[in-house]
């Protein structure tokens, strides 16, 4: 139960996290408002355009990052009600996704990892295709998907109308940034750690530091597919220090 005092005073992990927050929020925002009204007809920007794309779509795998942290008290660990709004915040900006619905698929992943208790786990088919189906539907449900259609229906015709972004913009620039960040969310944070039992105990085997970069473990999936092992042994450890946990182990 966190005092009165936790809760007007930030330490260090606290500021960390609202530098987090400012970065990638910050980012998020400002190329979002920069690129929805270039002009996408030119043949010769599309070397560009992609670069963009795929900008944006680790900033919006990002947003799901911070929420993420949020859900474990790591984003701003002695303030819960900020640390609770901001990770609200980032999973609605993500996708309008519902913040308490995911805190308790993902600590139902954290309790039965790679188990038929596991939101997050296919377990009848290892198959990736049917297994990102069944993940995309754990965290739009019906009543999830409504929300964002109606939200986005509204947002995109509000934009279009009153400020003239194309629809191809908001198409390259919002929609698929999302479906990217889904598709880098589930392969290399869930499907790559999560495909293999480990010793009939339903749970991943150690990925091993010399197989991958600290650089390529930061761009495929801000340390969660690297360092998974590190991550559900130590919940309360934030995605940025993981790499320090697993050279301590």
């Amino acid at each position: 139960m966190q005092t009165s005092s936790t809760q007007k005073f930030l330490g260090v992990d606290d500021w960390i996290g609202l530098l987090m927050v400012m970065f990638i929020l910050g980012l998020w925002f400002v190329s979002l408002v920069l690129l929805l009204p270039i002009s996408t007809s030119d043949s010769n920007n599309w070397f560009w355009i992609v670069v963009c794309i795929l900008g944006r779509t680790y900033l919006h795998t990002g947003l799901f990052i911070l929420a993420h942290d949020a859900m474990h008290g790591n984003l701003i660990p002695h303030h819960r009600i900020l640390n609770n709004f901001i990770g609200s915040l980032a999973v609605g900006i993500y996708g309008f996704l519902s913040y308490d619905h995911c805190y308790i698929n993902h600590h139902n992943h954290h309790r039965y990892p790679s188990q038929s208790g596991d939101p997050d786990f296919h377990g009848q088919y290892d198959n990736p295709v049917f297994w990102y189906g069944k993940f995309l539907l754990e965290y739009f449900p019906m009543r999830s998907l409504i929300i964002f259609i109606v939200s986005v229906s509204v947002i995109f015709l509000a934009l279009i109308t009153i400020f003239h972004v194309p629809l191809i913009n908001l198409i390259l620039f919002w929609l698929l940034p999302l479906i990217f960040s889904s598709l880098q969310l589930f392969f290399f944070g869930t499907y790559l750690p999560h495909r293999y039992v480990y010793n009939n105990s339903n749970f991943l085997p150690r990925i091993h530091s010399d197989r991958y970069s600290i650089l390529w473990s930061f761009f495929s999936c801000y340390n969660f597919g690297h360092y998974h092992w590190e991550h559900h042994e130590y919940p309360k450890t934030p995605w940025y220090r993981l790499h320090n946990i697993h050279q301590q182990n």
